[in-house]
């Protein structure tokens, strides 16, 4: 079962959770892909008016040979890649899961946590990384 973990990459902070999640499923079984890892970041830097194009480009590519999408949702808003990630995901039939550590609420429905259509898009949204994990090993088992 292959995993693409989608999640704002902008801070140490988000990059240490999501690596951290990254590994705890590997332990599970899953085989992750992780966006901030498909790009040489020095190598980036020399792209200059692709950079944009050709990040898009190895996402989209990266997330259409995955089986599922998890998604983190933190924030005061779902960060806007990673939405984009989801809409895309919904749209080519790929399950997406969302997690959603952050107590805060938001959105447009009565005790919602994120925009509505994000929330439509993912088939459950967890509360922990441990909830995640347990929802995934019942409905999509790691590959044997």
């Amino acid at each position: 079962m292959r995993v693409y973990l989608a999640g704002p990459l902008f801070s140490e902070a988000e990059q240490a959770w999501l690596r951290n999640f990254q590994l705890e499923l590997s332990v599970h079984g899953y085989d992750v892909l992780w966006p901030y890892e498909l790009f040489d970041q020095q190598e980036v830097r020399t792209w200059g008016s692709e950079t944009a194009g050709k990040i898009m480009e190895g996402c989209r590519d990266a997330l259409l040979g995955c089986d599922i999408v998890v998604a983190l949702l933190d924030g005061t808003q779902v960060d806007d890649g990673t939405a984009w990630e989801i809409g895309y995901a919904c749209a080519n039939n790929i399950p997406v899961v969302g997690i959603r550590t952050d107590m805060r609420y938001g959105g447009e429905v009565p005790n919602g946590k994120v925009n509505a259509m994000i929330a439509g898009s993912c088939r459950v949204i967890c509360e922990s990384r441990k909830d995640a994990i347990e929802w995934l090993a019942r409905e999509f088992p790691p590959s044997p």
